[in-house]
């Protein structure tokens, strides 16, 4: 069978197929001691991930996809403990959860209630990274696209600053419109066993962006596309 689909499939009555199943091992990338980049306002970043990847739960379960959340409590867990982790549970697609940030040389500094901060405004919007050492490498970059599909249905663009020529970027950058990215040795994509996407859903270091990610709205409609494009995936 093609996709991230159960090996088995059900029968049921009349002699009719019931859909195979998927179950998404949905990554809250970070931890509490290692919480990622920081907001523009001086939020962690684990804080973004585990908020956006609540609502990507509710919204899977909701359309009958089932899940795991991987690391709710924020424990110091190995980055490849987390895809064995999912496999163990059953999990046909791993999907990790971050928010965005720039190199140094982009962030400036500005003061945010009483404190020296640093942010940068140069760029906004998503990115999709999928590992070509990842086994499920063409399922993995399929689930991108759809899901780059119902980002884009959505109004929303990708950031295209991780495929600059310039030091700690230049992703190949597999599908401008779609904002898709090749990043090889990402640890959790590349050795997950099964097809893995991972998802920066926005630049928190970029002002006005930090704002919107921040609202319990935008964090469900985010989540309702990437469920929308997943759920494509499981029916193929």
């Amino acid at each position: 069978m093609r996709g991230f689909l159960a090996a088995a499939l059900i029968l049921l009555p009349l002699a009719a197929w019931a859909e195979p199943a998927c179950k998404v091992a949905i990554d809250i990338g970070h931890n509490r001691q290692s919480p990622g980049a920081t907001s523009a306002r001086g939020e962690p970043e684990w804080v973004f991930n585990g908020a956006l990847a609540r609502k990507l739960d509710d919204a899977l379960r909701r359309r009958h996809i089932a899940t795991i959340l991987l690391n709710p409590a924020g424990e110091s867990i190995d980055l490849r403990q987390r895809p064995a982790d999912a496999l163990a549970a059953g999990a046909t697609l791993f999907v990790s959860i971050h928010h965005d940030s720039v190199q140094d040389s982009y962030l400036s500094r500005w003061q945010w209630d009483g404190q020296d901060r640093l942010y940068s405004d140069n760029f906004s919007g998503y990115g999709l990274f999928v590992s070509a050492k990842n086994p499920a490498f063409e399922e993995s970059l399929a689930v991108a696209h759809a899901v780059g599909d119902h980002l884009l249905a959505i109004g929303l663009h990708p950031s295209l600053h991780h495929a600059e020529p310039i030091a700690g970027e230049n992703r190949p950058l597999l599908d401008a419109e779609r904002g898709i990215y090749r990043y090889d040795d990402l640890v959790v994509l590349k050795t997950s066993e099964v097809p893995a996407l991972l998802i920066e859903a926005g630049v928190i270091v970029n002002r006005q962006d930090e704002l919107i990610l921040s609202q319990d709205g935008f964090r469900q409609r985010f989540a309702e596309a990437v469920a929308g494009g997943i759920a494509e995936r499981c029916r193929h």
